[in-house]
C-alpha cells in the first residue's frame, strides 16, 4: 500500500511538472524591466562548482518597483544572492500589480 502511495504520489508531481506554468501560477513576467542588478556568483558556490536555477516568484508593485519576493526553486547557496539582486530591479510603471516568475542561471565557468 505504501508503494502504490508513494508511485501515485510521484505520479502527480511528475503530471504537474509537465503542465504548463500558468496552470500552476508560475507565468513567466512580462512586465518590461527598466533596469536589472545581475546577482553575483556565491564565492562558496564558486568553489564548491555550484550551478543551476533559482526561481523567485516575484510581485511588481503598480509604481514598478519590487513589492514582495518568493522562492519557487533553486539551491540554497544560490537563492541570496538571487534574492538579493531581484529587490533591487525596477519595472515600468502599470495600471496595477503583476506577479511573474524570474530565472536566474548560475554557472561557475561563466
Amino acid at each position: 500500500m505504501r508503494v502504490l502511495t508513494r508511485m501515485l504520489a510521484v505520479g502527480l508531481l511528475l503530471g504537474l511538472a509537465a503542465m504548463d506554468p500558468n496552470a500552476l501560477g508560475q507565468a513567466e513576467m512580462t512586465r518590461k524591466v527598466k533596469s536589472k542588478t545581475p546577482p553575483e556568483y556565491p564565492q562558496l558556490a564558486r568553489r564548491m562548482n555550484i550551478s543551476g536555477v533559482v526561481k523567485i516568484q516575484v510581485t511588481v508593485a503598480a509604481n514598478g518597483s519590487v513589492k514582495n519576493v518568493k522562492v519557487v526553486g533553486g539551491h540554497p547557496i544560490l537563492v541570496s544572492s538571487a534574492l538579493e539582486a531581484i529587490k533591487k530591479w525596477r519595472y515600468e510603471p502599470a495600471n496595477e500589480e503583476t506577479t511573474g516568475v524570474i530565472e536566474f542561471r548560475f554557472d561557475p565557468s561563466e
